[in-house]
């Protein structure tokens, strides 16, 4: 029930971010994301190390050991900050997450394709403190 109920949130929550357009962000915010971030839903955690002035992310993903970062970005995307990460590891071809910044609730929302089983799950990530 909890996992269903993160899922449900999550898709609440982009679906209000996207329709109210109450954010209005900049590329010098994207600094804002900077840090550790973790699924509430199990022990996934994407750290984010620096980001270019052109969006282009340095970091890792653990589970909970590391899991190659093909490439990250942050781009603005309506107005938010979008982050869209590809993981190329051993059971990991070309998965990939697509998450908007919610700001005020401070986490990453979105979705997580899962390339072996080519299915899309809703995640969040919070900020580790």
């Amino acid at each position: 029930m909890k996992k269903y109920r993160t899922h449900l949130l999550a898709r609440l929550g982009l679906l209000i971010l996207l329709l109210t357009g109450s954010a209005v962000f900049a590329a010098d915010d994207f600094q804002t994301l900077i840090g550790r971030w973790q699924r509430p839903d199990g022990g996934y955690v994407m750290e984010i190390r620096s980001i270019a002035p052109d969006g282009k992310m340095l970091g890792g993903y653990f589970n909970p050991r590391p899991i190659n970062v093909s490439q990250a970005q942050a781009s603005l995307q309506k107005g938010y900050i979008k982050v869209e990460v590809e993981l190329r590891d051993t059971g990991y071809p070309g998965s990939r997450y697509t998450l908007i910044y919610d700001q005020p609730n401070d986490r990453l929302i979105g979705w997580y394709y899962h390339a072996v089983s080519g299915q899309n799950f809703e995640v969040v990530f919070v900020r580790q403190k």
